[in-house]
């Protein structure tokens, strides 16, 4: 007989939450989350770090003796260190330094060596010194570069596209995420596509360069992830980094969600589709909760919608 559970069965399946206060706002319309905090590593990037370094370990790239490596402002590397500490794989990560105190403590907590690179040059600064130690050690690492990693959006097409449709019992009209790596907008994107040919695929970025949603691209300034297809959304919206902080606040005390700062932008741009129709089903993906931005300093500077 087996006892227990090994902690990286529990990725996925994650609940799909109603929005019933924000929803006052679209009369006839129904809107949902999936509240992807629920992973054992607190976000969405458990998902595709699982497929990553699981893939990469059966066709040999990852072997025994090498160092997970990868850019990440925080939840990808996160997850990656998780699952590296169960697994028994040691894990680098190149990382922004001005990402919050709370991501750095729990990366450490976790045994990941972390290193930190100019809070100026964002996600793209975290990734050329990730390449560039790739380069000039290519055998002691198993450089993932999840923004280049088909696998990143193939975790989503094969497992929450189609949680999506199953909990929706497939009456989705409206598919509206954030970009980062972009790969959860691809696979879901895909999987909804192929299941369902008018579904409408909204995607989500900040509206300038310079901007607070961490772990999000502006992708006219950024570097563009390879795993990224602009012709898939039927529309690209962009959020105000002041709008994002509100919806945070908003969702904390109406909805009783504590969520970070991209799940408050992917509200802000479900709401406005929303707001937008007579009827439908609008779907969003909230990437993890509150907890590791609780130290921002918007929550005090930024009053309530």
């Amino acid at each position: 007989m087996a006892l227990g559970t090994r902690i990286d069965s529990l990725v996925g399946n994650t609940p799909l939450l109603r929005l019933a206060r924000l929803e006052r706002d679209c009369p006839g319309v129904t809107l949902l989350a999936k509240a992807e905090w629920c992973n054992p590593g607190g976000s969405v990037k458990d998902r595709a770090a699982l497929r990553i370094l699981t893939r990469a370990a059966e066709d040999g790239r990852l072997q025994p003796g090498m160092t997970v490596l990868d850019a990440t402002s925080g939840n990808t590397g996160i997850a990656y260190a998780w699952i590296g500490a169960a697994r028994g794989w040691p894990v680098q990560l190149c990382m922004p330094g001005g990402v919050t105190v709370e991501r750095q403590k729990i990366l450490r907590a976790l045994g990941a060596q972390l290193v930190l690179t100019s809070p100026m040059e964002g996600s793209d600064g975290a990734i050329r010194e990730a390449r560039k130690l790739a380069a000039e050690h290519p055998g002691r690492w198993f450089y993932a570069d999840q923004y280049s990693n088909d696998d990143n959006w193939r975790a989503h097409f094969e497992t929450t596209g189609p949680e999506i449709l199953a909990q929706t019992e497939g009456a989705i009209t409206h598919f509206v995420a954030t970009l980062g790596t972009s790969g959860t907008f691809m696979g879901v994107g895909r999987r909804l596509r192929e299941a369902k040919r008018d579904v409408r695929l909204v995607s989500l970025q900040p509206d300038s360069p310079f901007h607070g949603l961490e772990g999000l691209k502006h992708m006219d300034s950024a570097i563009v992830p390879k795993i990224y297809d602009a012709g898939l959304a039927d529309e690209n919206r962009e959020i105000a980094t002041e709008d994002a902080y509100r919806m945070v606040k908003r969702l904390a005390t109406e909805e009783g969600l504590l969520v970070g700062i991209s799940a408050g932008a992917a509200a802000v741009g479900a709401l406005a589709v929303a707001r937008e129709l007579k009827s439908g089903v609008v779907v969003t993906v909230f990437p993890d909760n509150g907890f590791k931005y609780l130290s921002e300093r918007f929550w005090e500077e930024t009053p309530r919608c």
